[in-house]
């Protein structure tokens, strides 16, 4: 409860709102947030069984929604639907969007085309007890930050292997101390105690940096899906929103796959138009250390993906070690 009012707070929604959310009741967003929110703010909360974009559009249209719950992959569905235009979705004035990485621009263009002026950046996890972070809609950084934590929530940066405290600005691990983190793993002390340190911080496994102004900065994915090539580490984020940039991509991303000389080497999927792997690799080579540009290619048509829209790259590596993915030529 606290965390929801704390965010609705944050958000400015109110008791006039009708908040949509693209994620089931038992989700951390909905039941963590949302729906705390309103019963704390007396908003109403419109919920689907599963996203579907067009029963989205049909429920914010019909029901004057005001706020958005989203992730990456469900913004970018509604944002290229063919009917989203059919649609009146003017109601709309306040979105999140979090739970996986976010590109800056997506944010712009959904909050400039849908439209959903006070669409946010937000962060949060299931063992936070939903958002941690979120800006003020207003704040004109919302789009390349997730803003500064909520209220009784702290955040630090940690280097993950030496577990040195980072300052200002330094890419680490997220770990979040709080009275509203979980107490642990139920009947699993083990990964309680990996997960949780002495002193009560939680381990998030997210990298990310805190500015100087107080703002965190979610700018490398997660520490599992750092890709160790040579001894030399890779951010995913970074490969992917260089990617992203080139007009013929919608989507992508970027994950390691086994190497014999390196261990481990950068590979992306991709959605998108014509392109070629050389042609990717051009773009890449202006912006980003060599070492970084991904070596193989895939086209994908359609993304594995999690029940709450995050993209299975555990998924993608088995698909490329069965030779399912088609190499870009």
């Amino acid at each position: 409860m606290a965390d929801g009012r704390a965010a609705f707070s944050r958000l400015k929604i109110g008791s006039e709102d009708r908040i949509t959310s693209i994620v089931p009741m038992f989700h951390s967003a909905s039941f963590c947030v949302a729906i705390p929110g309103c019963l704390a703010v007396g908003a109403t909360f419109l919920g689907l069984e599963a996203f579907d974009a067009v029963e989205m559009f049909d429920v914010i249209e019909r029901h004057r929604a005001t706020v958005h719950v989203a992730v990456p992959t469900s913004l970018r569905m509604m944002l290229e639907h063919p009917r989203r235009n059919e649609f009146d979705l003017s109601s709309l004035r306040v979105g999140t969007c979090g739970g996986a990485d976010v590109e800056p621009e997506l944010l712009r263009r959904c909050a400039a085309e849908f439209p959903i002026p006070g669409l946010v950046q937000a962060y949060g996890l299931t063992e936070s007890a939903g958002l941690i972070s979120c800006p003020d809609p207003g704040d004109s950084d919302r789009f390349e930050t997730a803003g500064q934590p909520l209220p009784e929530y702290n955040v630090r940066i940690v280097d993950a292997e030496s577990g040195a405290i980072l300052g200002r600005d330094a890419i680490g691990e997220v770990q979040i101390n709080s009275p509203s983190i979980m107490r642990g793993y139920f009947g699993n002390d083990g990964e309680t105690g990996k997960a949780i340190d002495a002193d009560g911080w939680l381990k998030t496994g997210d990298l990310g940096q805190v500015r100087q102004d107080g703002k965190l900065v979610l700018s490398g994915g997660r520490l599992k899906d750092m890709i160790i090539r040579g001894g030399e580490n890779i951010y995913p984020a970074e490969v992917e929103r260089i990617l992203l940039s080139h007009p013929t991509v919608s989507e992508v991303a970027v994950f390691g796959i086994k190497d014999d000389h390196f261990g481990e080497i950068v590979a992306a999927a991709v959605r998108g138009g014509n392109v070629t792997a050389g042609e990717l690799s051009d773009h890449c080579a202006s912006r980003i250390a060599k070492y970084k540009i991904p070596a193989k290619y895939f086209r994908i048509e359609a993304f594995p993906l999690t029940p709450s829209g995050k993209i299975r790259k555990v998924a993608l590596r088995e698909m490329v070690a069965d030779g399912k993915l088609e190499g870009l030529a």
